[in-house]
């Protein structure tokens, strides 16, 4: 039996997958991984549906022997991701940050307001400046909040590289954040 015997023959097996409940429980997160890249509400909520109605027409290729619909929802995010940036030309350090249309705060706190605003757009401004790898790996991590296990099992890395190249990019993003407020 050759590769796609074996693979036709695992697909032609039975699986129940209850997409309404993949769909409620990956849909903040696919959203918060696009968040992370772009930075963008509306780009992300648009890619988020795209992924979600690519994964629906796909759906009779999913194999829950081969991943986990979370796992396999985030390989079609980062295929998306990637075809959006050549469809768009976007460099991804030249993505806009929103600003947030929060309500205003009282006067006691205006300050402390002002401060996380502007340690926000520090912190994205720093994401921005990240090798591609490093910015999907903590788009991963804190977007999409997986765990080092499920991002090696979506990145191809061993588990405790990705948790090493994490706290590295951590501890840069940190002493640049210091060194701004310096």
């Amino acid at each position: 039996m050759n590769r796609s015997e074996i693979l036709r023959a695992l697909r032609s097996e039975t699986q129940f997958v209850d997409w309404d409940a993949v769909y409620e429980s990956e849909l903040g997160r696919i959203y918060n991984y696009f968040l992370y890249k772009l930075c963008n509400r509306e780009v992300a909520q648009d890619l988020t549906a795209v992924t979600f109605e690519r994964a629906w027409k796909a759906r009779s290729k999913y194999n829950t022997r081969l991943a986990s619909p979370g796992t396999w929802l985030l390989g079609i995010a980062r295929n998306i991701f990637r075809e959006h940036l050549r469809r768009n030309k976007v460099v991804e350090n030249q993505v806009e940050f929103p600003q947030d249309n929060e309500k205003l705060p009282s006067a006691i706190n205006v300050e402390q307001s002002f401060q996380e605003q502007q340690d926000k757009v520090l912190l994205q401004r720093l994401l921005l400046e990240l090798p591609e790898r490093d910015h999907d790996l903590v788009a991963l991590k804190y977007g999409a909040g997986l765990s080092n296990r499920e991002i090696s099992k979506v990145t191809g890395l061993s588990e405790s590289n990705v948790g090493s190249i994490l706290h590295r990019i951590v501890t840069a993003l940190r002493r640049k954040s210091d060194e701004c407020h310096e």
